[in-house]
């Protein structure tokens, strides 16, 4: 139960910054809401008294900020606090408020886990006796500082590396020794699994400057990680059965807690917990910065659109192009939930 509960609060929180990044920029820009929600579904709590209400809804997944002249709202083109009155670049700015504020969330975020855990810079731990890297002339305490002539800062970026490239043809490494760069070939076989055969050195921070440092990159490799998923879905190297949702999501965050409690406690839990928010905030900025219709990246496009052409996009046709963009996603999130629910009892 504490469990559930806590995964609850994780979705909660990371659709609160993203909703409320958007009504943030709405007030800055004078725009009204109607309606600041967290959750779907029937309201279970509402408060409010001014232009705006605010409301809890019973179904924990996802939010909405309902601005005037928005979605359905009945469009009035004198009322000045309408979202569709506003210029182009107030708009813009409200539409990004959310993806952005879900990045802002992960940076800080990885500021804790930067000062309480350890980092991961790419240095070399072990190197297995015969691997690829042992031929290749790697040894403990070398800095790997680039593949294929792709910039490396973590460890983790090493493994994403080994996802998505193909390990058949020889990689081309860049590393460090005793402050000098130095450049050598990887041979990666089929029988060794295209392993690498090196370990990492995780190791603590030493300054609150280098924890900022580390937690810029942390944001850049879950966003990396991130586009580099939705790229694998597009080229067939994953498909939609690979998808999760909020109940596969909360299935993989509970699995991670069990082991970090068996392995360090409350304190790793907790961390486990954050590291997760980090991952599925960054994955939410981005996803929703795709030019996908109903979500922002569609609202930018359209944006965007009359930016170039200086004409706005007709509102009823916007409407269309959102409502069905908007039963595509919610298909595509039935089949997401009934897949996550299947994995439970493979």
């Amino acid at each position: 139960m504490l469990k559930i509960i806590a995964i609850i609060l994780m979705f909660g929180l990371i659709v609160f910054v993203h909703e409320f990044g958007h009504f943030l920029f709405a007030k800055l820009n004078h725009i009204r809401v109607n309606e600041f929600a967290i959750g779907m579904g029937p309201a279970i709590m509402k408060f409010g008294k001014k232009e705006t209400q605010y409301s809890i809804r019973i179904l924990p997944i996802g939010g909405y900020c309902l601005m005037a002249g928005q979605d359905g709202e009945e469009l009035d083109e004198n009322d000045p606090g309408s979202f569709h009155n506003k210029s182009v670049l107030a708009r813009l700015s409200v539409t990004l408020a959310g993806p952005v504020f879900n990045f802002l969330l992960a940076f800080v975020l990885s500021i804790a886990t930067a000062h309480f855990y350890l980092l991961d810079p790419p240095v070399i731990a072990t190197v297995d006796k015969g691997s690829a890297a042992d031929e290749a002339g790697l040894r403990p305490g070398d800095e790997i500082t680039g593949l294929n002539g792709s910039k490396i800062r973590l460890f983790r970026e090493i493994t994403l590396f080994r996802q998505v490239e193909d390990l058949t043809q020889p990689v081309e490494v860049t590393y460090e020794r005793n402050g000098q760069s130095y450049d050598t070939t990887l041979h990666l076989t089929k029988e060794k699994n295209y392993m690498f055969g090196i370990s990492a050195q995780p190791r603590e921070s030493r300054s609150f400057g280098e924890e900022l440092y580390y937690s810029v990159i942390e944001v850049e490799f879950q966003i990396k990680t991130a586009v580099t998923s939705v790229k694998m879905l597009f080229t067939g190297k994953a498909s939609v059965n690979d998808l999760s949702g909020p109940v596969g999501i909360g299935n993989m965050m509970s699995d991670v807690i069990d082991k970090a409690e068996e392995e360090g406690g409350m304190k790793d839990a907790i961390l486990s917990i954050v590291s997760f928010m980090i991952l599925v905030s960054a994955n939410l900025g981005i996803m929703n910065l795709l030019p996908i219709p109903a979500l922002d990246g569609g609202r930018i496009l359209f944006l965007v659109i009359e930016a170039v052409t200086r004409k706005k996009v007709p509102k009823n046709k916007e409407m269309i192009v959102n409502f069905i963009g908007f039963v595509l996603l919610m298909l595509l999130m039935i089949f997401v939930f009934f897949n996550d629910i299947r994995k439970l009892f493979m």
